[in-house]
């Protein structure tokens, strides 16, 4: 659509190893790759995908994922780089609530809030195999307290300011923006699909895959719910990559985001 740029918010870094980013598959090894945000400057309004992870949750709850992250990659501070604070989104919206995409979820009291149906009712009753990944609950008051990790409230998170719209299957956020409908990763996962009146669209696959390796190959990562499902939705992003002629960018993955465009930078 005209006028529509997309800001790719860098968030700072994690480790993990190569057997986790690319399940039963490695190579294995550390391997350190980026955590970024989406900001889609729309004529709408601005719509926030994603959070990127809080430093202190993940150094108290998984060090050995070693962050790395300054003050102009936390939330706050990436959106000051682009004249903006968090009091000028007007939508926030989860693709899932795995703790690299809720961290800064807590400096949005006054957005408007989205997810899939079934993340909030999973992320407040996990399987073992989810719990670091749904760790940091500090996104919904609900999740919280049904997981007995109120104490993680500590910025005036209320039921009203972490109350989530809930919808399913592909939705279109705004013209020329669809959330497409990408279960695998977790329950309620989903990707990213803009599109533009002067450049080609861009495919977000968001942690449907990590990396170019994992979704040229049909690899999961380490984390998932279902890795059928994670397949299948790899190869539907794949049609739909063809089909639109689409530029794809991923997640997590070290060697494609150094050409990426971040900061002030845009797509557009």
């Amino acid at each position: 659509m005209a006028d529509t740029k997309v800001f790719l918010l860098d968030g700072g870094s994690l480790v993990l190893d190569g057997f986790h980013i690319w399940w039963n598959k490695g190579p294995g090894g550390e391997v350190r790759f980026p955590v970024y945000s989406v900001l889609v400057d729309h004529p709408k309004g601005k719509f926030l995908i994603d959070t990127g992870y809080d430093f202190d949750h993940v150094q108290k709850v998984l060090p050995f994922e070693k962050p790395q992250q300054t003050g102009q990659q936390t939330i706050p501070g990436a959106l000051k780089l682009l004249g903006l604070e968090p009091r000028d989104i007007d939508v926030v919206f989860n693709s899932h609530f795995h703790f690299d995409h809720v961290g800064g979820n807590k400096f949005f009291p006054d957005a408007k809030k989205i997810c899939h149906k079934d993340e909030l009712p999973q992320a407040a009753r996990c399987q073992p195999f989810e719990v670091l990944g749904y760790s940091d609950l500090a996104f919904s008051t609900e999740v919280a307290e049904a997981r007995g990790m109120s104490d993680q409230l500590t910025m005036g998170q209320t039921g009203a300011n972490t109350k989530y719209e809930l919808i399913e299957g592909d939705v279109e956020l705004a013209p020329g923006v669809t959330l497409v409908y990408t279960p695998g990763h977790t329950v309620g996962h989903y990707s990213l699909l803009v599109e533009f009146d002067n450049r080609r669209p861009l495919l977000l696959t968001l942690d449907a895959a990590y990396t170019r390796k994992n979704y040229d190959n049909d690899i999961n990562a380490g984390f998932h719910i279902d890795p059928v499902a994670g397949v299948n939705s790899m190869r539907r992003l794949k049609q739909i990559e063809k089909e639109k002629n689409a530029e794809v960018l991923f997640s997590h993955d070290p060697e494609s985001f150094k050409d990426y465009k971040t900061g002030v930078n845009f797509y557009g």
